[in-house]
């Protein structure tokens, strides 16, 4: 049987950028939920005042880390700057 390959994040279709939207499946969702507790929770365990370059390099990881599953789950981003597909 050949199963459809479903998108977890839509590609970004209108205004300006490059990337994706909302998820449009469960998984999507979760993998953004986690993404945003993470943050928070670097927020809550690391005190950006004090550590703000340990804060800093967290997000990025955990930013890198979604960028990375939106690349391989998502839709392939349409193009950049508003120009026509």
């Amino acid at each position: 049987m050949s199963e459809e390959k479903r998108f977890w994040f839509p590609a970004k279709k209108r205004g300006f950028g490059w990337g994706w939207g909302f998820p449009v499946t469960w998984e999507g969702w979760v993998v953004m939920l986690v993404y945003l507790g993470a943050l928070v929770g670097a927020g809550l365990f690391f005190d950006p005042g004090k550590s703000l370059w340990v804060f800093l390099g967290l997000v990025l990881v955990l930013t890198g880390g979604l960028f990375w599953i939106c690349f391989k789950k998502g839709e392939p981003p349409g193009p950049f700057l508003g120009q026509k597909k």
